[in-house]
């Protein structure tokens, strides 16, 4: 009897082990060597909010055709760059000064910077223009199994999953690594994907480059669900096994 119950003790902690196949990040990394990286999928999307400077040769002149507010302006950073910025509506368009209405649809920053300085320069309006787009309110939310669970603000111009999980201190030990879920909307659509980190193919992912408002969910492992139960983790498993083994021990004698 006391072999059976020490033999079920040792198969319960055996059975909270994990293989380095279901930890370890990019395990045939070797694969995605070289790879050419695209940058040109991340388009501006409605409810974006752009920071767009104009330049030119003579400075003064590009003035009207950037956004000026008066002295009642805040002055928290933040809510200024915002209220300098053009919110992009529903229907994927934003209001210039002296251009007036324009579609943004489809566009990447770096392709409306191109169209607002071809628009200035081939209108007459300016002479050399320089045009900078940014957006200012690009974030993401990582929820689930991570360390710091929240929503994060980034200014680069994209980002990469494990950056996105970095900022949100990295998965914990029961995260599912094999089973990352994203959810993301394009064009109105909601797409949602599951992502292996411990794959390479990860790196030729469309999603491996977060977008602006893309929810990363990191699903808790089957130890860490069981917990939600009465025993509770592992470790106090073994504690009432042992008791219960105790128990039984006494009363065989």
């Amino acid at each position: 009897m006391r072999i059976k119950l020490l033999g079920i003790v040792l198969l319960l902690a055996l059975s909270s082990c994990v293989s380095k196949k279901e930890i370890l990040y990019l395990q045939n990394a070797d694969d995605a060597n070289n790879t050419i990286i695209d940058y040109s999928s991340i388009t501006i999307q409605p409810n974006d909010i752009l920071n767009i400077s104009v330049g030119a040769l003579v400075p003064e002149t590009a003035i009207p055709y950037n956004r000026k507010l008066g002295d009642n302006a805040p002055q928290n950073s933040i809510d200024l760059l915002k209220l300098e910025g053009y919110l992009v509506s529903k229907e994927k368009k934003i209001i210039f000064p002296v251009l007036g209405e324009i579609t943004v649809e489809n566009m990447t920053t770096a392709q409306l910077e191109m169209y607002l300085k071809d628009r200035l320069k081939e209108g007459g309006h300016l002479v050399d223009p320089t045009v900078s787009v940014r957006i200012l309110n690009a974030k993401v939310t990582v929820l689930g199994e991570v360390k710091n669970p929240g929503t994060y603000s980034f200014s680069e111009e994209s980002i990469s999953i494990f950056q996105a999980l970095g900022y949100a201190g990295d998965l914990t030990i029961k995260g599912v690594r094999e089973d990352v879920l994203v959810v993301r909307e394009i064009d109105g659509v909601r797409k949602i994907t599951h992502l292996n980190l411990t794959s390479a193919e990860l790196l030729n992912s469309p999603f491996y480059y977060v977008k602006p408002n893309d929810v990363i969910v990191v699903n808790q492992n089957n130890p860490k669900v069981k917990t939600a139960g009465f025993i509770g983790d592992v470790g106090t498993l073994l504690a009432v096994t042992t008791v219960v083994l105790s128990i039984v021990i006494l009363l065989s004698r």
